[in-house]
């Protein structure tokens, strides 16, 4: 008898890809030699600084370091994350017990999920989300508990009310990751220390993905959570070097924080993986070591993307804010379009104007309604698909 998708205890969790149909679309229209404009993922498009490709080529070309790697990462790598937290956050970490190398962010919080939660287990994280904050919660066979956040101040006031709830299952953790990805918001410092007190009180963990750490406009500094006293005795935080050092393809990530929890992330990894590939460690450790300005580069590229995408859509008449972290644009879409539901609407748009952008419903329930663009296409194609946007909306 032929196998089943339905046989499949985990999978039968995961719901349809929603970013598939649009994906497929794209492509079918690029077979059929369409230019698509593709705002869709938040994939970095700017070349790797040359000084760790360069490191990357001199240690590959070293027969020991193809041999397997250490799990938790290189001493030095280790390390230089540690001194980097230090001169960035004034954070002291140990790179012994406070800090862990993973295979890229979304490996780190996969895997860190299946190490510290059970069956059961609830986990608390704002909605819209990256989707992996819901469904690696879901395949850790965790309960997760998404709470809308229209601004940080109500996710707050709507987590507190999960521990009032006297006769339900408490967080076991919090899940949070800012700036945001999709929706662009930002929190302060004080935003953080309200969920480290919180988290201290009940003894919940905290885990906050800081993936566009790097990535914020306009005066705005993105606060670490390890900045907050007393931060460590519940939290970690994830760091990705995908997007400050324009490192995505590279998968290079890291852990940091509470010792307990690295060490169970530790111990779950030496089962699953032989850490990352030697040269790909040796190049990230000049990366931290010699490219801090190279950060602040691509930081400002993101800017001039961002600036001539926001005004160029208001000009349209499509209204939205420019966001202040992130590589990501979060629009509401136009009102005209607003019953046809994200979807649909992103189908519309590639179909008719050629741009591709993400929908909203496929961060979660909450993202109905919007959409997303990301800052991947440079200030020619930005103003071209700006165009073709124009034309779109005055059509209709």
């Amino acid at each position: 008898m032929p196998l089943s998708s339905e046989e499949f205890y985990r999978i039968q969790k995961l719901p349809p890809y929603v970013f598939a149909v649009v994906n497929e679309m794209k492509a079918k229209l690029r077979a059929a030699q369409y230019d698509v404009i593709d705002f869709g993922m938040g994939n970095p498009d700017g070349a790797t600084p040359k000084p760790i490709v360069n490191k990357l080529i001199e240690a590959a070309r070293d027969k020991r370091n193809h041999r397997y790697s250490m799990s938790r990462g290189l001493p030095n790598l280790r390390l230089e994350i540690c001194k980097r937290y230090k001169r960035n956050y004034g954070v002291d970490l140990d790179p012994e017990t406070e800090a862990i190398s993973t295979i890229g962010a979304k490996d780190a919080l996969a895997h860190l999920l299946f190490a510290v939660i059970g069956p059961g287990d609830v986990v608390a994280s704002p909605n819209p989300a990256y989707p992996i904050h819901q469904y690696g919660v879901i395949m850790a066979e965790g309960h997760a508990c998404t709470i809308p956040m229209p601004t940080p101040d109500e996710f707050l006031s709507r987590l507190h009310d999960l521990y009032k709830r006297g006769a339900e299952k408490k967080p076991k953790m919090i899940l949070i990751s800012f700036p945001h990805n999709p929706t662009t918001t930002c929190v302060d410092l004080d935003f953080m220390k309200s969920i480290v007190a919180l988290a201290r009180k009940h003894g919940t963990m905290v885990v906050h993905d800081f993936a566009y750490a790097d990535i914020a406009f306009d005066g705005y500094v993105p606060p670490s959570i390890l900045q907050v006293e007393g931060a460590k005795e519940v939290a970690v935080e994830i760091f990705s070097m995908s997007k400050s050092y324009n490192m995505a393809g590279w998968r290079m990530g890291f852990t940091l924080g509470n010792p307990k929890m690295i060490k169970a992330l530790a111990r779950i990894k030496s089962y699953l993986d032989y850490g990352i590939f030697q040269p790909l460690q040796i190049a990230g450790i000049i990366a931290l070591r010699e490219c801090e300005a190279e950060t602040q580069k691509i930081c400002a590229t993101y800017k001039k993307r961002r600036d001539v995408l926001v005004s160029g859509l208001n000009k349209t008449g499509w209204t939205v804010e420019p966001p202040k972290g992130s590589m990501f644009l979060w629009a509401q879409i136009p009102e005209q379009f607003r019953a046809l539901g994200s979807l649909e609407f992103c189908k519309k748009l590639l179909q008719e104007a050629l741009v591709a952008v993400s929908p909203g419903i496929g961060f979660g329930p909450y993202g109905e309604g919007h959409v997303r663009f990301s800052f991947i296409e440079n200030e020619h194609r930005t103003r071209q698909a700006v165009r073709s946007i124009k034309q779109f909306l005055r059509e209709k």
